[in-house]
């Protein structure tokens, strides 16, 4: 689909750009003009992981004058194999801080916004709404609906990507030309029926192929060349290097982006939506440890994971012994079950499995253990 150029030309640009930019600027799509629209455009990345990293790099070494990165994790050593962005040295350190050092050394002219929070449904709609485009960069339901919603309520385009293996997928949704995500997906998957990265594993190379179709995706919006991707599913194979595309439609009846939709207002608990609710957090945890209250506190991380770090008082019961129910004979009946992993993705799928079984007393640790390590 043609679009108009998303962002207007900013100020002209001096020689050093001009020279930084000279491969790309000599392209006569993109000219001159079209790199002063990159230099004024506002990009906010969601996200600063597998799709973040590579796509921070390439907004940053494109020219994107203003660039805002949303997240609240740290580096860890399991990211690096994938988050380009991230060394050895970087290890325990706030993903938004190293991300900022980073692609400022790349690129001294632009400038960069860091929230070193959780994006929710408080924050969402005053972050958003200072950016022209926003790249969804997330791993995880709860707040991919949320960015669709927010996004749709301030007009906004995003670019959404996903990894898992060795297939990768992307999109463009701008509910002003087409489909919103809750067009393609108007309910979330089952709780636990779609693996994430740490369980199903990602083919690290893969997130840069995904993120540069995003990032030329954005290029493409702010200086209104080629035909952006709006209503259209771009999938990629990495095993077979296969590209392909399929069409999305925009719902008539799509209870956010429709011209019938009721009020627009974004839901009160996105978590609860997705089937990730009954959730402790990590403050009301170490109070009920405090005050020695009876529950059981379960690891459900991997035995090389528990070893690094615990939450004193917890045990260990793996994930895989929930996913074939032998942990079930381990719990009681009698007393709560709280469940934990590293960041609350893990033990949420196992929290339905055991709900599911009848054990309705039990909630999990929202955050996970990055969330009891910054108490």
């Amino acid at each position: 689909m043609k679009t108009a150029p998303l962002v207007n030309p900013g100020p002209s640009l001096n020689a050093d750009e001009l020279r930084r930019y000279s491969r790309q600027i000599v392209i006569p799509e993109i000219s001159t003009q079209g790199q002063e629209r990159l230099k004024n455009a506002r990009v906010l990345c969601i996200g600063a992981g597998g799709l973040g990293s590579p796509a921070l790099l390439y907004l940053a070494a494109a020219g994107v004058g203003t660039i805002g990165i949303v997240d609240f994790d740290t580096v860890d050593e399991t990211n690096l194999h994938r988050q380009i962005l991230y060394g050895q040295s970087d290890v325990g350190k706030n993903k938004v801080d190293v991300a900022k050092t980073k692609i400022l050394e790349n690129n001294p002219f632009i400038s960069v916004d860091t929230y070193f929070e959780r994006i929710d449904n408080k924050n969402a709609q005053r972050i958003i709404s200072g950016y022209d485009i926003i790249i969804d960069a997330t791993d995880n339901f709860a707040t991919r609906y949320l960015i669709n919603d927010a996004a749709v309520l301030l007009d906004k385009a995003y670019v959404w990507g996903s990894v898992n293996r060795f297939d990768g997928q992307a999109a463009i949704f701008w509910s002003a030309y087409g489909p919103c995500y809750r067009c393609v997906h108007p309910t979330p998957p089952h709780p636990g029926s779609v693996q994430n990265c740490a369980e199903a594993g990602v083919l690290g190379v893969l997130c840069s192929t995904v993120a540069s179709m995003q990032v030329n995706e954005i290029i493409k919006a702010i200086t209104g060349i080629g035909e952006v991707q709006v209503g259209t599913m771009m999938i990629y194979d990495a095993l077979d290097s296969e590209y392909s595309k399929i069409d999305i439609k925009k719902d008539p009846n799509c209870e956010i982006c429709s011209e019938d939709a009721p009020q627009k207002s974004l839901l009160e608990d996105y978590e609860g939506f997705c089937g990730l609710g009954n959730e402790i957090s990590a403050g009301d945890l170490h109070t009920m440890l405090e005050e020695k209250r009876d529950f059981l506190l379960i690891d459900v991380r991997e035995p090389e994971e528990f070893e690094i770090s615990r939450i004193p008082g917890s045990v260990l019961i793996p994930k895989g012994f929930f996913l074939d129910h032998s942990a079930l004979k381990q719990l009681p009946m009698d007393k709560e079950i709280i469940l934990h992993c590293r960041s609350g993705i893990r033990s949420a799928d196992c929290l339905e499995i055991i709900r599911s079984a009848g054990f309705t007393n039990s909630r999990h640790l929202g955050g996970g253990i990055l969330a009891w390590e910054k108490l």
